[in-house]
C-alpha cells in the first residue's frame, strides 16, 4: 500500500471518533471553494491517461438543460502529494489512487465542514475506470446535494420577504434579497433579479391535479402547461410569446420537494421572432391534499453569459420551498 494512502487512512481513523463513538467535527476548519468547483486529487500519470479521461467524461460532462455546453463541475486537479493542509479544505473533492482493494467511499466532513469527498481506490487503472463509470451517478448526487445546501446557506444571509406566498399558495420559500417581487397574486407569483445583462426569474403558480396524468405523458403536458401559463402572464414586446424551445426535447427527472413527489423538467425557453431565449428548471410538485400540482420554475435571460451557476442558484431557491398547511 502506498505511504500516502496509509497516511490518509490514519487521518480518517484519528478524526473519526470522540467519546460517544461519533465523529467529532467541532475542531475542523470551515470549507472553502466556489459553488460547483471540484477538487480532483489524482497523480499526474493517472490524470493524463484513461482514468483522467473517465473522470472528465462524467464530472465535466455538459450540464443538462443549458443552451450551450457548460461542465457539470469546474475541475481543479492536484497530485496526491500536494493534498495537504489548506488544500484539503475544499468543500467537495474526488480522491482517486491505486490501492490494495477496489472501493468507493463517500466521506463527510473529513478535513473541513461542511465537506463531501469521494475516495476511489482500485488495484489497477482498469479497476479505477470501472469504478468511476459504475459509481459516478452516486458521487455526483452527493456533491450536488452538498452544493445545494451551501447555496441555500448563502441565500439565508439576506432574504426577501415572501410572506404573501403563505396566503396565496400555502408555502414558504427562501429567496435572496437581491430579488424583487414583480407580480404577486393567487393565480401567478413572479420574482426577478436584475443582472448586468438580463435577469433571473422565479415563477410560482398552481394547476389542477389532472393536468399531469402519468409518466409517459408528463413531458408533453408540462410543456403545454408552462407555455399556457408563462405565455399568458409574462409580458413580451412586439406580441411575442414566452414558450418552451421546441428544437430540443427537455430533460425530465423524478424528484422531491419537501417530501412530496415532483417532476423536475430542464430545458430551454424562447420568444419566437425576438431572438430571446435561455434555460429553465421547472418542478411540478404533486400536492394531493389540495388537489393540485404546485409549479415552481426558475429561468434565466442572460445573453453571452455562462448560465450554469445562475440556474443552480434558481434550483436551490426552488428546492427550499416548504408547505405551511
Amino acid at each position: 500500500m502506498k505511504p500516502m494512502y496509509i497516511a490518509i487512512i490514519a487521518v480518517f481513523t484519528l478524526m473519526s471518533c470522540n467519546g460517544t463513538g461519533k465523529k467529532d467535527t467541532s475542531y475542523l476548519p470551515n470549507s472553502v471553494g466556489n459553488i460547483n468547483h471540484l477538487q480532483v486529487v489524482i497523480n499526474n500519470d493517472l490524470w493524463n491517461g484513461p482514468v483522467g479521461e473517465a473522470i472528465r467524461a462524467h464530472f465535466a460532462a455538459p450540464t443538462d438543460g443549458l443552451p450551450q455546453d457548460e461542465p457539470l463541475f469546474t475541475i481543479n486537479q492536484m497530485p496526491v502529494s500536494t493534498f495537504t493542509d489548506f488544500a484539503r479544505t475544499n468543500r467537495i473533492f474526488l480522491y482517486v489512487d491505486l490501492g490494495e482493494e477496489n472501493n468507493v467511499k463517500i466521506a463527510k466532513n473529513e478535513y473541513a465542514r461542511p465537506q463531501v469527498g469521494a475516495i476511489v481506490t482500485a488495484t489497477s487503472e482498469e479497476g479505477l475506470v470501472e469504478l468511476i463509470s459504475e459509481k459516478h451517478d452516486q458521487i455526483i448526487e452527493a456533491f450536488h446535494a452538498s452544493e445545494i445546501k451551501e447555496r441555500q446557506r448563502r441565500t439565508k444571509v439576506s432574504l426577501l420577504d415572501t410572506d404573501s406566498l403563505k396566503q396565496y399558495f400555502g408555502i414558504s420559500i427562501k429567496v435572496p434579497s437581491a430579488y424583487r417581487i414583480a407580480h404577486a397574486g393567487k393565480d401567478f407569483y413572479w420574482m426577478r433579479k436584475s443582472l448586468k445583462s438580463g435577469t433571473t426569474n422565479v415563477l410560482i403558480y398552481e394547476v389542477p391535479l389532472n393536468t399531469i396524468t402519468n409518466d409517459s405523458m408528463a413531458v408533453g403536458q408540462i410543456i403545454k402547461m408552462r407555455d399556457s401559463i408563462g405565455g399568458g402572464y409574462l409580458p413580451v414586446e412586439d406580441e411575442g410569446r414566452f414558450i418552451t424551445e421546441d428544437a430540443y426535447a427537455p430533460y425530465l427527472f423524478k424528484s422531491e420537494i419537501d417530501g412530496k413527489f415532483a417532476y423536475e423538467t430542464k430545458g430551454t425557453w424562447e420568444v419566437k421572432g425576438a431572438f430571446m431565449g435561455g434555460p429553465f428548471v421547472n418542478f411540478a410538485v404533486k400536492d394531493e391534499e389540495n388537489d393540485r400540482y404546485l409549479i415552481l420554475e426558475g429561468f434565466t435571460y442572460a445573453p453571452s453569459v455562462q448560465k450554469r451557476d445562475l440556474q443552480f442558484e434558481l434550483e436551490s431557491i426552488l428546492r427550499s420551498a416548504r408547505f405551511t398547511n
